[in-house]
Parts: structure tokens; C-alpha cells; sequence
């Protein structure tokens, strides 16, 4: 299952959630079972596509003992080895939960009304080959690094571009990008407190006014923190309400319409719109609140109404919806748009963070970071953003990227998705193996370039991709 460089002696706290899934896995094929349901939440996560094969060989093999697999992903090549395939859409949130379609992967691949059918055809590909940025001339370089197993490298991750940092399961991506560039930056920009991992020292970073990570963690740990108030926007939504006749009349401040203080909110739920009820041996329930039902403000505040809205039902509303009230302010329609431009449209801005996937919540702390007023040069580090991702999100994902390197920002991604990969500037390619078998860097340069080398497994993936893009974007201009 692709497990081939962890020690055995590796403590399983240490590993991600795709290593500790593919661990289980592995221990239900060594049981050699026989009439099990299998039910496996995108197993290819964190996987090289050479090791994707080798866990789809795993998995026919379960099939083949006798046994039935259900698989939720997005990876195109696990679609195209199922048996069955079952899409669900159209849309995603209020506008999806229908099956569009079913059939094998061919059978997908003719429907019109299928998202996911477009993709698998190539009639719609997640991104178009563009020409590659050269950047400002400046490098980041890591010097000397130890951690783990890598090889005492000296990496150099060029400013002004976007770079990808590829390789297999286990070659010492997240030791050098997250452990130690992103570490080093986050106590050196950032004032955080040193916590990197083994390495000489740190160059290049002076240009940089700021540092973003933009990873999978939930935006917040509560109901309490959603959409709104993580992207700021909750604050203009307040002032305008402030600003109402009616309000000022009432002499209310701004924070009368915050549900997570005293004053506007109801108190029965503290703002919270309901109760958690412990269960012993249940899961525990979400009741809604019999004061407000569900509202989080008190009956005065909701008679408070910004064109015919009151504070509640605007957090219910969509993104989408939202924008289209909020149009003429750009306090508040600038970060609204920035939402809309990840794909999170259907999104109601009040939904608890709680509730939100981890592809969400990113895409939520994507949008902050574009729908901000620029402050400075600042780079980005992303750790497998394709995670959980359809195609078309990733399609959305790379121009949200593009954007940020397109107004002088720095990118630098850990991803195996090879669409991502290949829409980069830059790729650094580590390997050749995972364990004590990588740690070193086996090619680097533009997609084409790496796509040229021997040695790099990436190169060889990366072939196929970039044959697929070229004939696309041949396409496109004979089209126009």
C-alpha cells in the first residue's frame, strides 16, 4: 500500500491520516477476509500517483478475495479502475445531493450533465498550459538540512513565482517545506517561537513583509466561528446595522449585533443557536435553542432591518445571495466576491466552522487572504491543498494562486495532483524513494523540464498530463 519507508518502529502519532488509513488497510489485506463491506474516505490522499497504482492493485485485491469496496474520491485514476461509479452533484451544498450519474468510467465520461464526466473526457481540463514565469531573480534558500532523512540539502525556492515541491509518499516533502521553510519563516516573520526542524540557516526571506500557511485545520474550534467572522467581513455587516434608524434611535453599537457577546444576543444559548447534549454512549446531539430557535439574537436586535433584513437571516443567507445584497459596499462585497471566486458561493455565511470540510476551510482562509487589502510582499506555503478537491475546485484553486503570484506574492506548494503541478512555474522533485531511500533533490525546473528527466518518478507522471494540456490548449486555438 505504498508503506515501504516507514520504520516499524515509527510512533503512529507521527503519521498523517492517509499513512494510518493505508496501515488499516494493509492489516485487513494481511487478514485475508472474505464477504466484508469495505468503506474507505479517499485513500489516495497524500499519494504519489506511482503509489496510487500500487494501492489500487491492493484494493482489486481485496475485490477479487471475495469482498465489496465503496470509495469516496476524486483521484481520476481510482475512478477509472472502479467497477461502478456513482456522481453526485450537480453543484456542491444546497445546490447538489443528486445522483447525476452512474456506470462505469466510460459510461460517465459521455454524460453532459456530469462535472466529474467533462474531466475524465478531457472535453474540460483543470488548467491551461501557460508561459512560465521567470520570476524577480531572488531565492529563499533552506541550507543544510538534516531533518529526518534528508541529505544535508541546500534547496533554493525562487521569489515571484509559483513553485511546486513534489516527489513520492515518504521523500521528505513536509520535513523540508513545513518543518523547516515555513517553521523558520513563521518565527522569523511571524515572531513565532523557534520550532524548526534540523537545518544550517535561512536566506533570501528579508524581502518578504509576511508569511501566510494556508492548511486544512478547522477555522475554529466552536459554533461560534464561521465564514463571517473568519474573513472579517461580520465586522462592516455590524456597522451597517449600527447605522439604521432604528439602531440609533436605540443608541446600539456595532457590537449589539455580535451573537458572541452580551447585549444583542440571545442568552439563553450565549449566541450559540442551540445546546450540545452529552451522550454516553451516543454521539452527542445539537438541540436547537427553544429562546431563539436557532436565531442567536434576541427579539429586539432581529427588529433591527438593513433593506428588510435583520442580522440573522443575512447569516443565513448564501454567499451568493449575500453578494448580491451587499453589491454596492466594498467593505463587504470585496471579500463576498473573493468567497465566490473559490468556489464557495453556496456557502451561508453564518455556517458553524464545525460543519465545514477541510477543502472548505482553506478555501475559506484562501479567500481572506485575496479579498485583503495587499500589505507588502508576503509567501504563501500550502501543504496538498488538492486534498478532498473536485476537479473543477481544483480548477478554481489554481487560479486563486495565480492570482496571489500574479500581484507579487510567492507560492510554494507540497502537491501530488499533476494538474497543480503542472500549471506551476517551478518544481523542486524529491526522491528518488520514500525513507532512507529520498531526502534528496532529483530534478528541478519547469514542468517541461522535469518532465524530461529519467530519474524523477514525477517526470514520468508528469508526461501524460502535459500531452493531455498541450492537446487542449491545440484545440483551443483552432477553436478561436
Amino acid at each position: 500500500v505504498g508503506l515501504d519507508y516507514l520504520a516499524l518502529d515509527r510512533s503512529t502519532e507521527t503519521l498523517s491520516g492517509g499513512e494510518a488509513q493505508r496501515i488499516r488497510l494493509a492489516t485487513q489485506i494481511g487478514n485475508q477476509l472474505v464477504g466484508v463491506l469495505y468503506v474507505l474516505d479517499e485513500p489516495t490522499i497524500g499519494l504519489h500517483p506511482r503509489d496510487v497504482d500500487r494501492l489500487l492493485d491492493s484494493l482489486e485485491a481485496l475485490r477479487d478475495q471475495g469482498n465489496t469496496l465503496v470509495v469516496v474520491e476524486h483521484d481520476s485514476r481510482t475512478i477509472r479502475r472502479a467497477d461502478h461509479v456513482i456522481d453526485l452533484g450537480p453543484g456542491a451544498g444546497v445546490l447538489g445531493g443528486e445522483v447525476v450519474a452512474e456506470g462505469d468510467a466510460k459510461t460517465i465520461e459521455k454524460i453532459e450533465s456530469s462535472c466529474t464526466g467533462k474531466y475524465l473526457s478531457g472535453r474540460e481540463v483543470v488548467c491551461e498550459l501557460v508561459p512560465r514565469r521567470t520570476g524577480d531573480g531572488g531565492v529563499v534558500r533552506v541550507v543544510g538540512a538534516t531533518a529526518n532523512n534528508l541529505k544535508g540539502l541546500d534547496v533554493d525556492f525562487p521569489t515571484g513565482v509559483f513553485t511546486t515541491v513534489t516527489g513520492v509518499s515518504g521523500s521528505g516533502k513536509s520535513t523540508l517545506v513545513m518543518d523547516i521553510l515555513a517553521c523558520e519563516l513563521a518565527t522569523r516573520l511571524a515572531g513565532a517561537r523557534p520550532s524548526s526542524a534540523a537545518h544550517d540557516d535561512i536566506e533570501g526571506y528579508e524581502v518578504f513583509d509576511g508569511l501566510g500557511v494556508i492548511d486544512q485545520q478547522p477555522l475554529g474550534r466552536t459554533p461560534a466561528s464561521n465564514a463571517a467572522t473568519y474573513t472579517g467581513v461580520m465586522a462592516p455587516i455590524r456597522a451597517l446595522f449600527a447605522r439604521t434608524k432604528l439602531a440609533r434611535m436605540r443608541g446600539w453599537a456595532p457590537g449589539r449585533f455580535s451573537f458572541n457577546v452580551q447585549g444583542g444576543r440571545c442568552e439563553t444559548c450565549e449566541g450559540k443557536g442551540g445546546h450540545l447534549i452529552e451522550m454516553h454512549f451516543l454521539s452527542d446531539v445539537w438541540v436547537q435553542c427553544e429562546g431563539c430557535r436557532g436565531k442567536r439574537y434576541e427579539k429586539e436586535t432581529l427588529e433591527v432591518r438593513w433593506k428588510g433584513n435583520n442580522i440573522a437571516e443575512v447569516l443565513e443567507m448564501d454567499v451568493q445571495k449575500a453578494l448580491e445584497l451587499f453589491e454596492d459596499i466594498p467593505s463587504i462585497s470585496t471579500m463576498l466576491q473573493a468567497l465566490m471566486d473559490v468556489g464557495l458561493g453556496y456557502l451561508s455565511l453564518g455556517q458553524p466552522a464545525t460543519t465545514l470540510s477541510g477543502g472548505e476551510a482553506q478555501r475559506v482562509k484562501l479567500a481572506a487572504e485575496l479579498g485583503r487589502r495587499a500589505r507588502g510582499r508576503r509567501i504563501y506555503i500550502l501543504d496538498e491543498p488538492t486534498t478532498g478537491l473536485h476537479f473543477i475546485d481544483v480548477s478554481l484553486l489554481v487560479k486563486m494562486l495565480q492570482r496571489l503570484v500574479d500581484r507579487g506574492d510567492t507560492v510554494i506548494v507540497i502537491e501530488h495532483d499533476m494538474n497543480l503541478i503542472a500549471s506551476s512555474d517551478h518544481i523542486i522533485d524529491l526522491g528518488p524513494e520514500g525513507g532512507e531511500g529520498g531526502g534528496k533533490v532529483v530534478a528541478q525546473g519547469t514542468p517541461e523540464h522535469l518532465a524530461r528527466s529519467r530519474k524523477s518518478h514525477t517526470g514520468k507522471a508528469l508526461q501524460e498530463t502535459l500531452k493531455v494540456l498541450r492537446r487542449r490548449t491545440r484545440q483551443s486555438d483552432r477553436g478561436n
